[in-house]
């Protein structure tokens, strides 16, 4: 999957170093950058549906909701970043690898963790929380502050226009992870959440290696 999504966001990037405009071409550009930049998200709503297997409708928007949020607010962060400190900005490229890992390994190990004390008895798994879902999303999204560079030419209504469109293609398409997750996380019970888990660490491991390679 993740091959696919590199394609992905590489055709959006060409397409948006070009001069764009309101057109059949810019939604195209703006869908494809959303599945592209929602492939980690959609991994990591698949480990919350199999850690909270029971999830409730009004839960699992929230979630969606969370990564969609987090998908809009880094494509606009970082157009206003090339539009204001540039520099800065390309020096902390450099960083965004690293921070995605510490953050999935730290929620993925917490996971995981959690797991396998259910599993020999010790306490039950809490659901995702609060701050957890919010490290969730800054993992998940912080790589899309470089769409700012993609969309840098584009006028403020485009760039935010195109960064609400990623943002509902990230909604969707997390939904569909959190029911996928759900699904085999009632068919796995005890295993799901230490699968879960390594999902996570995984994801951050990825997202690493891709970074700095």
């Amino acid at each position: 999957m993740r091959w696919l999504s590199t394609i992905i966001v590489f055709y959006a990037l060409c397409c948006g170093g070009q001069m764009m405009e309101w057109s059949a071409l810019f939604l195209l550009n703006s869908i494809v950058f959303g599945v592209g930049l929602a492939m980690d998200a959609f991994s990591v709503s698949m480990a919350n549906g199999l850690n909270e297997p029971h999830m409730k409708t009004g839960r699992m928007s929230a979630i969606a909701g969370t990564f969609g949020g987090f998908q809009i607010a880094m494509p606009i962060l970082g157009w206003l970043c090339v539009h204001t400190i540039s520099v800065q900005f390309k020096a902390f490229q450099r960083f965004i690898p690293w921070i995605a890992l510490l953050l999935l390994a730290f929620i993925g190990g917490k996971m995981l963790y959690e797991g396998i004390k259910k599993r020999t008895g010790e306490g039950e798994v809490p659901a995702v929380g609060f701050l957890s879902l919010m490290v969730q999303g800054i993992a998940t999204s912080i790589d899309a502050l470089s769409v700012g560079f993609a969309i840098a030419d584009y006028p403020w209504s485009m760039a935010l226009m195109e960064a609400l469109i990623i943002g509902i293609v990230t909604f969707g398409i997390c939904i569909g992870g959190l029911m996928i997750g759900k699904r085999f996380g009632t068919r796995l019970s005890d295993k799901a959440q230490i699968l879960g888990g390594v999902i996570l660490i995984a994801i951050g491991l990825e997202i690493f290696v891709r970074g700095v390679l």
